[in-house]
């Protein structure tokens, strides 16, 4: 597989890269980077061609933002595809007084939430004077999700399909954007939206892996059915499948119990008989769904990004597939790569 090879979409029209940019890791996230090194990460991208970019306002509070303008300002705009979130606004405030979280050493602004419709449009202001670009591609309400708000969610969700759906409706209408969706953690939440508002899209955090398939349920079969485009980050589960399982092997943002890794044990086991390196079977199985035109592996240095790119190279035979539906350690109804 060509990880430069394009998908479009059948809503809008775009055309993406099977492999885009996650460009959290050049807003430091849980490392601090140069910008130096983020403007040779992004260069690295571009010349692998790679023609999608996603970002958001909280990676690094506007610093994946900045970087991301400055990385892509002078490259042909017709020539790649951005996307960035809606959802948090950015405030001026004393290094001192903030706290950056995961975030190290962000730009000098406060986030707070707002999903507002007012909000919504500054939202977009905004991104587009701390890039310096003349347009987003795709606008997507960022973390609207029971994983960031708790027991406010079903409220949040509310005041996000009421403010920022519908000014983004209105920014799609007017041609300001191409496509519009939400960018979450749970499919569903992602599909109570899609059943809420006409979306063009959806940004995934996992759960559509080679160790979460339950989005095979109801959520991707919504999305065929409706040409609604899924973007899937997270696809190595945040770590256990790029690492394998070994010891500290980090599963959604935690240590892997005993279960996954010997689940993910057995997967290894498989790949070895048939020399498929795991992170290529995690990736490639991704994109073998009919919905998903692109994942968004994160990378914080060159050296991470040419591996991805191989990783889409590898030849996989299809009995290695079979073999992991005969293990059931995929589920039969997953597509795979033929």
């Amino acid at each position: 597989m060509n990880p430069a090879s394009k998908r479009t979409w059948p809503r809008s029209a775009l055309d993406t890269t099977v492999m885009g940019f996650g460009a959290a890791q050049i807003g430091n996230f849980g490392k601090a980077m140069s910008d130096e090194e983020a403007a040779m990460v992004i260069d690295a991208a571009w010349d692998a061609g790679i023609r999608y970019f996603d970002t958001a306002p909280s990676y690094g509070h506007g610093l994946s933002e900045a970087r991301c303008g400055q990385g892509l300002r002078w490259r042909p705009r017709d020539q790649f595809v951005l996307s960035t979130k809606v959802g948090r606004l950015l405030k001026p405030r004393k290094r001192s007084e903030i706290r950056f979280g995961a975030w190290v050493d962000g730009l000098p602004f406060e986030w707070h939430f707002d999903y507002g419709y007012d909000g919504t449009l500054r939202s977009i202001e905004d991104s587009l004077q701390r890039m310096g670009l003349e347009r987003i591609d795709i606008a997507l309400i960022h973390e609207i999700d029971e994983y960031t708000h708790g027991e406010r969610q079903p409220e949040v969700f509310e005041e996000a399909m009421k403010g920022s759906a519908r000014a983004l409706l209105r920014l799609r209408d007017e041609g300001v954007v191409s496509a519009i969706g939400v960018g979450v953690n749970e499919c569903s939440v992602a599909q109570a939206a899609i059943e809420r508002a006409d979306f063009d899209c959806v940004l995934l955090a996992g759960r559509y892996t080679l160790l979460e398939q339950d989005a095979l349920d109801s959520f991707l079969p919504l999305c065929v059915q409706r040409d609604v485009s899924v973007i899937v980050g997270g696809g190595y589960n945040s770590g256990i499948l790029a690492t394998g399982a070994i010891p500290g092997a980090r599963y959604n943002y935690a240590a892997a119990d005993d279960r996954i890794m010997e689940r993910v044990r057995r997967i290894e086991r498989v790949c070895e008989t048939y020399g498929v390196p795991l992170k290529s079977a995690a990736l490639q199985f991704i994109l073998a769904h009919p919905a998903i035109p692109s994942i968004i592996p994160g990378v914080r240095s060159v050296g991470q990004l040419e591996a991805n790119v191989q990783t889409f190279k590898a030849d996989i035979p299809p009995d290695f597939w079979d073999e992991l539906r005969r293990q059931e350690l995929i589920r039969t109804d997953a597509p795979t790569p033929r």
